[in-house]
């Protein structure tokens, strides 16, 4: 599961772990019933405190993302809320403008730019 969290953001750290989730899940990048890390595993992968991302995983379930059973971890609920594609695409599209910004701006050649996106995108 691709998280990152940023922590010079103002965003606090559970919330940018709960959209990014509540993201990947209303795409269908993550599937009904499939598990999450646990708490523990992803507070080490993050470097945070376990409770950081036990608050992301609770707002999640009060949202109807994820369902959470003890001795059985976290998982994505069986019907999560969609994300409207009409969203997807205003994300994907601001995403894509401000990668063209700091590409120009850098001065990088754009087939390499470019290159390393596929790179990325296919690992």
């Amino acid at each position: 599961m691709n998280v990152v969290v940023d922590a010079a953001a103002a965003t606090p750290p559970y919330e940018q772990i709960r959209a990014q989730v509540a993201r990947m899940v209303g795409g269908g990048v993550l599937a009904p019933g499939m598990r999450l890390p646990t708490i523990q595993q992803l507070a080490n992968d993050l470097a945070l405190a376990p409770g950081t991302v036990a608050r992301a995983y609770k707002e999640l379930e009060r949202d109807g993302i994820v369902v959470s059973k003890r001795r059985k971890g976290t998982s994505v609920a069986d019907a999560p809320p969609k994300v409207p594609t009409r969203e997807i695409r205003e994300e994907l599209d601001a995403a894509v403008q401000r990668f063209a910004l700091a590409v120009r701006q850098l001065g990088a050649d754009p087939d390499e730019a470019l290159g390393k996106v596929r790179r990325l995108l296919e690992a």
